[in-house]
């Protein structure tokens, strides 16, 4: 055995079935010996010999065969079939089993919407009134109902009507980096952890949420508000993901802001190349991707630090697109971890402000990028994560020293 651990956990295993074997060929043997003792007894010729070599006694005849011993013929197959069985049951005996601990948060949000789907298409089913007044809409209205997402919508998912008709054009964020430049994606990721508003603007429906698709994986799920596609601006506090024709007009407060960035995807020009380092955007190399803000986002800045480590992971030509989802993944379970227990210092145990400040500094995000992602991530967390935490962990009393 390679593993040493599991070979002193199957010892006592292995002991017991190997003295099982011995009692049962000492057992046999005992039987054909008091059987030969009481047909011809010859105690004082096997004491003789029962000290010689193996192989030969001292009258020069070979020695007697286990099977010979033991009177059965088919000694040898049943040690095999003994042994073959101990091989199997000691490898069987001990499992590895996968402990999974408490959902995440993603999984609790996503399991809390489709609670909410439920109810909601319960409500429609047993609204008869509902039905009916829909099949009176005037002719167009219905159309304009399919094609809009409900406000609170978090995944592109929900959203029946505008589900991608090809396959993604944006393949992963790697692949997204490599298209729009490492400065103009930067600018954009940071905006996305920021929890700012992202606009698309493009003709091509499935290129928008295609780029939403791959966006929303560095966010949690409760942190995702999207609306694919619409004729007019939605504002913020809606979503954060909002896909607009070109034609639309976004206001001159929310271009200028520093809350908000505009990806403009334009045709173009026959002369252009594709964008370098690019693979395989033939379907992309027809368009230029204009990435603007309020406040664009310096070279030089420090910025998030999960937005430093994931452009780590991404420029590490040494990991596969599959490792880097993986990492991402661990870096979001990594700071919604820290997300729960500021949530809990500042809103359950209500710790003053000097204390939240050091709580900061231990937890690695004590700079100004850091704590506005965790105060916008904040707001992912599920509905039963903070329920609980109101049930079932009280503040201390006011008389109380808190260390």
């Amino acid at each position: 055995m390679m593993d040493r651990i599991y070979l002193i956990n199957s010892w006592p295993f292995l002991l017991g079935k190997i003295r099982g074997i011995i009692d049962e060929l000492q057992g046999k043997a005992l039987k054909v010996f008091e059987a030969e003792q009481f047909g011809c007894p010859q105690r004082a010729q096997r004491m003789n010999t029962a000290f010689t070599p193996f192989l030969h006694q001292r009258n020069g005849n070979a020695a007697r065969s286990l099977t010979s011993l033991t009177s059965d013929d088919n000694l040898w197959a049943c040690l095999h079939t003994s042994f073959a069985w101990l091989l199997k049951a000691c490898g069987s005996r001990l499992t590895e089993k996968l402990l999974e601990g408490a959902p995440t948060e993603d999984t609790l949000v996503q399991m809390e919407k489709l609670a909410d789907l439920e109810e909601e298409s319960e409500s429609w089913d047993n609204s008869e009134a509902e039905e009916e007044k829909a099949s009176v809409l005037p002719e167009g209205a219905e159309g304009r109902e399919l094609t809009k997402c409900p406000t609170g919508s978090s995944s592109l998912s929900d959203c029946e009507s505008w589900q991608p008709r090809k396959l993604s054009v944006f393949q992963s964020l790697r692949h997204m980096r490599q298209v729009l430049g490492a400065s103009s994606f930067r600018m954009l990721a940071w905006h996305v952890l920021m929890g700012n508003q992202v606009i698309w603007k493009s003709r091509d429906t499935d290129l928008v949420l295609s780029a939403f698709e791959v966006l929303r994986t560095m966010l949690p799920v409760g942190c995702v508000r999207v609306i694919p596609y619409s004729s007019q601006y939605e504002e913020a506090y809606r979503c954060n993901f909002l896909g607009l024709s070109p034609h639309v007009q976004i206001p001159t407060h929310v271009l200028s802001s520093e809350f908000a960035v505009v990806v403009e995807v334009h045709t173009a020009a026959p002369s252009s190349l594709p964008p370098a380092g690019c693979e395989d955007d033939q379907s992309l190399s027809k368009y230029e991707f204009v990435v603007t803000s309020g406040s664009a986002v310096a070279a030089d800045r420090v910025g998030p630090t999960i937005l430093n480590k994931m452009e780590a992971a991404l420029t590490n030509q040494n990991l596969s697109v599959d490792v880097v989802d993986q990492c991402l993944i661990c870096l979001k379970e990594e700071w919604m971890n820290k997300v729960k227990v500021l949530f809990k210092f500042t809103k359950v145990d209500s710790r003053p402000k000097e204390d939240t400040q050091k709580l900061l500094s231990i937890l690695g995000a004590s700079e100004e990028d850091n704590v506005k992602l965790l105060k916008f991530w904040m707001t992912g967390l599920s509905k039963t994560y903070k329920s609980h935490l109101m049930s079932t962990v009280r503040s201390p009393p006011a008389t109380e020293p808190r260390n």
